[in-house]
C-alpha cells in the first residue's frame, strides 16, 4: 500500500510540473510579440492637405502649361469665341489623356478674343465665376455677358471652367481639396498666360463674381507674398472667414449641411483653419481693387463688402467701393454702369 501510495504522488507531481512548464512556454510565446513601440518612433499621419495653406502656395513656383484653342464656337464682329484648355498644376501626376506626356487635370474653359490682327499684343482678363450646379452648368455662365464686352473692348477675356465642369476632369472627392483645387488651377493659368502668343502678359487682371471673387482674393494673397500685384475688379465678393464663408449657405442643401459639418469635424482634427483662409493674409495683397456690391443682395450681404472694405482701407490698401441701391447678387441693377466701370478700370491700368 506504501508503495502504491508513493507512485500516486510521484505521478501528481510530474503532472504538475508538466503543466508549469507548458503555462510558462504559453505565456512566453503570446508576451513576446506584444514588445510595445515607443510613441516617439510611430509613424506620423501625412497631411495630405497641408501643401494648399496660404503659406505653402505662396512658396510654390507655378508650372506653365500650354494654352490650347480649339475651332471657334462663335463669331461677331468685335470678337472670337473659342474654347481653351490646358493642363492644371503640370508637374502633379498625369490624370487626362488631353495632352500626352503631360501631369496634372485637364481644365477646359471660354476665351473671348477681339478680332484684331494676333501679331498685336492684347490685355488679359482672368475671369472667376461663381458657385454652378455641376448638372446645369454650361461653358461661359456667369462670365459670358461680361466677357462680351470686355472682348469688344480690345480685351481677351479667360474664363475656366474649373475641375468638374465642361470637359474639365473630375475634382478631388475631398469636399475641402475640391475646394482648394480652384486655387491652383487659377494660378496655373496666371502662370501659362505667356504662352499665349497674342497676349501681354504684362497686362493681365482679375475679375470674379461671388464665389469667383473669393478665389481672386485668395490669389492675390498669394501672389502678393512675392510682390505680383493684378489689378482686379470683383462683383459681391465672399469675404467672409473660411470655414464659416461655406458654412453660411448650408442652408441651402438637401441635408441642411450635415454632411458638410461632419467632414469638418474631421478636416479641424488634423488641420488649423485659419492657415487656408485668405482673410488672415489680408497685408499681403499688393493690387489695386474695384469693388461692386449690389444693396439687396441676399447671397453675399451688403455688411459683408462694406465691413471688408473698411478693413482693407484701414490697412492702405487701394480700394475702390461703389454700391447699387436696389441690386442684386448678381447686379442687374445698374449692370452697365458697373461693367462700363471695369473697362475704364481696366484700361487705366494699361496706360
Amino acid at each position: 500500500m506504501k508503495s502504491s501510495r508513493m507512485w500516486v504522488w510521484v505521478g501528481i507531481a510530474v503532472i504538475i510540473l508538466l503543466f508549469i512548464g507548458i503555462t510558462g512556454w504559453v505565456i512566453s510565446e503570446r508576451t513576446t510579440p506584444l514588445t510595445l513601440t515607443p510613441l516617439s518612433n510611430l509613424p506620423l499621419k501625412e497631411k495630405t492637405l497641408e501643401k494648399y495653406t496660404i503659406e505653402n502656395l505662396a512658396k510654390r513656383t507655378f508650372t506653365p502649361s500650354p494654352i490650347v484653342f480649339e475651332e471657334p464656337i462663335a463669331t461677331t464682329s468685335s470678337f472670337t469665341v473659342l474654347p481653351f484648355y490646358f493642363m492644371s498644376d503640370p508637374t502633379s501626376p498625369s490624370t487626362s489623356l488631353g495632352i500626352r506626356g503631360a501631369g496634372g487635370k485637364r481644365v477646359t474653359g471660354l476665351a473671348h478674343v477681339p478680332n484684331v490682327p494676333l501679331a498685336e499684343k492684347l490685355p488679359v482678363i482672368i475671369q472667376f465665376r461663381g458657385f454652378a450646379d455641376r448638372e446645369a452648368y454650361t461653358p461661359g455662365l456667369g462670365t459670358k455677358h461680361s466677357a462680351e464686352v470686355f472682348a469688344a473692348n480690345g480685351f481677351v477675356s479667360l474664363a475656366p471652367d474649373f475641375l468638374g465642369y465642361g470637359g474639365s476632369d473630375a475634382g478631388s472627392t475631398n469636399v475641402f481639396e475640391d475646394r482648394f483645387e480652384t486655387y491652383t488651377t487659377a494660378l496655373t493659368l496666371l502662370a501659362s498666360i505667356p504662352t499665349i502668343s497674342f497676349v501681354d502678359p504684362s497686362h493681365v487682371f482679375l475679375w470674379g463674381h461671388s464665389n469667383g471673387g473669393q478665389i481672386a482674393l485668395t490669389v492675390l494673397t498669394i501672389l502678393g507674398e512675392k510682390g505680383t500685384a493684378y489689378p482686379a475688379s470683383l462683383w459681391a465678393p465672399v469675404t467672409k472667414k473660411f470655414p464659416y464663408s461655406i458654412l453660411y449657405y448650408t442652408d441651402e442643401f438637401e441635408d441642411y449641411g450635415k454632411g458638410l459639418r461632419r467632414e469638418l469635424a474631421t478636416f479641424e482634427k488634423d488641420y488649423d483653419t485659419d492657415q487656408f483662409a485668405f482673410s488672415n493674409y489680408l497685408d499681403r495683397i499688393k493690387a489695386s481693387i474695384l469693388f461692386h456690391q449690389g444693396t439687396d443682395d441676399e447671397a453675399v450681404p451688403l455688411r459683408w463688402s462694406s465691413d471688408f472694405v473698411k478693413d482693407m482701407q484701414s490697412r492702405g490698401k487701394t480700394i475702390r467701393y461703389y454700391t447699387y441701391p436696389g441690386s442684386d447678387h448678381n447686379l442687374t441693377v445698374g449692370w452697365n454702369t458697373v461693367v462700363s466701370r471695369d473697362v475704364e478700370f481696366f484700361r487705366s491700368n494699361t496706360r
